[in-house]
């Protein structure tokens, strides 16, 4: 009952939210300090903690410091030049955005840094190439993930390490293949769909001259050298540590990297190199965004706490005929994810009940294993997860903000799960 009442403070706080125009994080809060405190009876300090500090750290400091180059015009003008660069073929412009950032990620870059750098890139690119902006944030997100889950980067590790514990380590390295394989397939039709069925997009490039940009200035060429250093940084360890894995010292340094601290130097090199003004570059934080994730994050650990998802999967386990499973746990992890972290939650959560899941029903594990991720992270892009949240917290304007909004929520999420739903119906009879 506790569990139903739950489920229901996150579909009242979200449709109150969108219907008034408040923040959802805010009606988020007040549901996981009633539920929370007054019914699960966790105390007051356990509900206050459920605030999802390190997402709100890594939201914060990245956005700080390409903040500076959005003041400044660094990532309108690089935004100009890959557009240049794409003038012999606009109309795959959503493709090459899409594997740009699977490259990155696949490097070890990781969701969030790859998200972060080239959401607020694509935003400006769709708006000169007269390119519908959920496209472009459907590619750079899909690419975003689906190279991260690359068998040596930083999802792919973690699907392997979980497959490990879970009694699987012979077989682990080549279900990550056939893993990350599945995501990129997935991406590449979901990027087509919504490259080729919208009219908007019919007009890819069309009456544009495609001028070649004016050169950066001495400000925005440091600005974006920093930006180049930093990424080097955040990849430079974790692809020494793949390669060098018994080196003591790259493996120290490694254990001690983290996007959102090393973001914060930058900025503070930024700063005195005064590549913008300190106060319009804090201004442009998505705040409204981190109260929305933030708050929202809260009652999803009050579900945690309550076992809300530990009962949904256990659920779809003991109560589904065996060619359902698949779906079901697609559809679940799609939700679990709606709201929360893909690696974070919903493969620690139900990776562990795969191998005797797959046992009862007669199931290879793979399937349930690849349905689970390619189900969460066909809801990644929701607002209230956290490729949404970057996508909408690189956003120029709040008014852009406010647009793109409902386009997540209501068109790109079902339209991925939807689209994912199939995919691992056809997939589970293919493996």
């Amino acid at each position: 009952m506790l569990s139903l009442f739950i489920i229901a403070g996150i579909a009242i706080s979200v449709a109150i939210g969108y219907k008034t125009g408040h923040n959802t994080g805010f009606f988020a809060i007040v549901f996981a300090y009633l539920i929370g405190c007054f019914g699960l009876g966790m105390s007051t300090k356990e509900v206050i903690n459920g605030w999802p500090i390190s997402t709100m750290f890594v939201i914060f400091s990245v956005s700080l410091f390409y903040n500076f180059a959005l003041v400044n015009g660094t990532l309108e003008k690089t935004a100009r030049s890959l557009l240049y660069a794409c003038r012999r073929f606009p109309g795959l412009l959503p493709f090459a955005l899409y594997f740009a950032s699977a490259v990155i990620a696949a490097l070890g870059a990781g969701f969030f840094t790859v998200l972060a750098f080239m959401a607020p890139v694509t935003l400006l690119i769709c708006k000169e190439a007269k390119m519908d902006k959920l496209t472009g944030a459907v590619a750079v997100n899909c690419g975003a993930l689906s190279g991260a889950n690359f068998m040596t980067s930083g999802s792919g590790i973690i699907f392997r390490g979980l497959m490990d514990e879970a009694g699987l380590a012979e077989q682990s390295f080549s279900y990550s293949i056939v893993i990350f394989a599945a995501s990129v397939v997935f991406s590449l039709l979901l990027i087509a769909a919504f490259r080729y069925i919208p009219k908007s997009n019919r007009s890819i490039g069309k009456g544009m001259s495609f001028e070649k940009p004016e050169p950066f200035t001495s400000q925005q060429k440091v600005n974006l050298y920093l930006m180049i250093i930093m990424i080097i940084v955040v990849l430079l360890f974790p692809i020494l540590h793949i390669i060098l894995p018994d080196v003591s010292w790259i493996t120290f340094i490694n254990s001690k990297l983290d996007v959102g601290l090393v973001a914060v130097i930058f900025s503070v090199i930024a700063l005195f190199f005064r590549l913008a003004p300190q106060k319009e570059v804090i201004a442009k934080v998505p705040w409204n965004t981190i109260i929305m994730i933030c708050g929202v994050g809260m009652l999803i650990n009050v579900a945690i706490k309550a076992g809300t998802l530990d009962m949904m999967a256990a659920w779809a386990g003991s109560s589904l005929p065996a060619w359902i499973v698949p779906i079901a746990f697609s559809l679940i992890g799609a939700v679990m994810s709606f709201f929360s972290s893909t690696l974070g939650v919903v493969c620690p959560a139900l990776f562990p009940l795969v191998p005797g899941l797959a046992d009862a029903a007669g199931i290879s594990p793979l399937v349930l294993f690849t349905c689970i991720v390619v189900g969460a992270q066909s809801s990644a892009i929701s607002p209230f997860s956290s490729g949404g949240s970057l996508i909408l917290g690189s956003c120029s304007t709040e008014e852009e903000r406010n647009e793109m909004f409902p386009w997540l929520l209501f068109l790109a999420v079902p339209a991925s799960v939807g689209a994912a739903t199939l995919f691992n119906l056809i997939l589970s009879f293919i493996l």
